[in-house]
């Protein structure tokens, strides 16, 4: 099978020298991405296409692989399915295009649209109503509409070769991937930040991903997944690093030292700061978030400043003035969004009264207090890992002890419950177990002074929602303390989380 790849038409206004530069970059990238799935691809750049020509010995399967995959490389307008045939007369070229067009045109409307290079004693038109006429003498059904037709038979005739247009499908347009630069961008699993790279994709830069983890290794394995799709199906053609910073002891100080209404912009105003620490580390100009105006506390125009004036880095925002619905529908169409909606919530900070006009003095002010060597600290642990490796399947988790209820707690010997809450809530609304030892240790000192309990005992964590006991019990279980589980306030289970 043969294909046509026609260029974006943003590509085919550039000067010739841009032009063929973005042209050898395209070509570049389709055969990065298809030998990934095919070793004995050709592919060969003109003026105005790329040919792309796939082994003849190719599953039918393995084919429609690779067409999708066309179809998704940034910089192709439309994807052709070409077979070229020994064509030198009127006749002949109908003896091709008719069993082959007759199905498609049954009951509908038509029109041949005809392209002729070279000599020939006919001209383009001609080829065309011939065509025509010898289409609806095979399908009476169909008819010709040369303004509005439902189908449109493409032929391109060059010398004595005939190239059938099989099929046509869009591609996804932009520019190619890596000659616009590239950028770091702030992925965190839910709707917006994939959204936000795919753009960036889409527009040729080459996106790398900075991840910021509150919620141990569940909250990371499920934002690898996402961004592991992320970069296999749209931009393959390039290895890209996915850099993981761990951040809940920088939630821990800012809990400790950061007034309630200014956490969540203090909180993105520290991630800018390691995210253009780890860009000037890679060379990176850039930085993209998927901020979206007013959209939560920390995004109104005035907090958007706050936290640029914090960053060395410029920040782009491709989603800043689209609606959040605007933003799912397309997650749907790139199918990242089946991700996020079984991401489960997690942000370690949450202000009862944030403001959504931050004083600047006061901003500054509060962070006068803060203990910049846990940033520093969070920046040493990062880990860097290439994106072809993120599809790896991670370690299994080990399980965890869910019980639901007090009737079932007290059937349990040597248990404690911790109460993982923040100090406010705990004093808010109490959490009252006869018989049964509580302690109240803020999830974000858990970590900490978990491995100094005593370990003769099990201990069962506590919140109102049972996302973040789950993940502070996993993170737990990962460092090979297993004695820990979760309270919740139903019947007991054992589940592998």
């Amino acid at each position: 099978m043969t294909y046509l790849l026609k260029l974006h038409p943003e590509i085919t206004i550039k000067s010739r020298s841009v032009r063929q530069h973005m042209t050898r970059c395209l070509a570049s990238n389709v055969r990065n991405t298809l030998r990934l799935l095919e070793s004995g691809v050709r592919v060969k750049a003109s003026w105005d296409v790329l040919r792309v020509s796939l082994p003849e010995t190719l599953p039918a399967e393995r084919e429609r692989e690779m067409e999708e995959s066309l179809t998704r490389i940034p910089g192709i307008h439309e994807v052709l399915a070409t077979q070229e045939v020994s064509c030198g007369s009127l006749d002949e070229a109908a003896e091709w295009i008719v069993p082959h067009w007759t199905p498609a045109i049954a009951g509908r409307r038509f029109r041949v649209r005809a392209k002729r290079r070279g000599e020939h004693a006919f001209s383009s038109v001609d080829l065309e109503r011939h065509l025509g006429s010898a289409l609806l003498a095979a399908e009476p059904s169909a008819r010709v509409d040369l303004k509005h037709p439902e189908v449109v038979v493409s032929v391109e005739l060059t010398g004595q070769r005939l190239q059938l247009i099989r099929s046509r499908r869009p591609g996804l347009g932009g520019y190619p991937l890596g000659v616009q630069g590239e950028a770091l961008a702030l992925v965190s699993g839910g709707f917006d930040s994939p959204v936000a790279a795919w753009r960036m994709l889409r527009r040729g830069i080459k996106t790398h991903y900075l991840f910021f983890n509150l919620g141990g290794p569940a909250h990371e394995a499920g934002v690898k997944e996402v961004t592991h799709h992320l970069w296999q199906r749209y931009s393959a053609s390039h290895n890209v690093d996915f850099t993981s910073v761990p951040f809940e002891g920088v939630v821990a100080e800012i809990l400790r030292s950061i007034p309630d209404g200014l956490m969540g912009v203090v909180l993105k105003r520290m991630m800018v700061r390691v995210a253009s620490r780890v860009a000037a580390r890679a060379n990176i100009p850039m930085l993209v978030t998927g901020d979206a105006i007013a959209q939560v506390s920390s995004q109104t125009l005035t907090n958007l400043a706050l936290i640029d004036a914090a960053s060395e880095r410029p920040i782009l925002r491709p989603l800043v003035t689209e609606d959040k619905q605007e933003i799912i529908d397309t997650a749907r169409r790139i199918d990242t969004a089946r991700f996020a909606e079984q991401m489960p919530e997690y942000c370690g900070v949450i202000s009862r009264r944030p403001h959504t006009r931050a004083p600047a003095d006061k901003v500054q002010a509060a962070e006068a207090g803060f203990d910049f060597s846990v940033l520093e600290a969070a920046v040493d642990a990062a880990t860097v890992i290439r994106a072809n490796r993120l599809g790896e399947k991670p370690r299994e988790p080990g399980e965890v002890t869910v019980v639901d209820g007090p009737a079932r707690l007290a059937e349990m010997p040597a248990v404690s419950v911790i109460d993982i809450r923040r100090p406010d809530e705990c004093e808010e609304a109490p959490l009252a177990l006869p018989d049964v030892p509580c302690l109240e240790i803020p999830f974000y000192e858990l970590q900490d002074q978990a491995q100094h309990l005593p370990a003769d005992r099990d201990y069962l964590l506590y919140c109102d929602q049972g996302v973040m006991s789950r993940m502070q019990a996993l993170h737990l279980a990962d460092r090979g303390l297993n004695h820990f589980g979760v309270y919740r306030r139903d019947d007991a289970t054992r589940t592998r989380l």
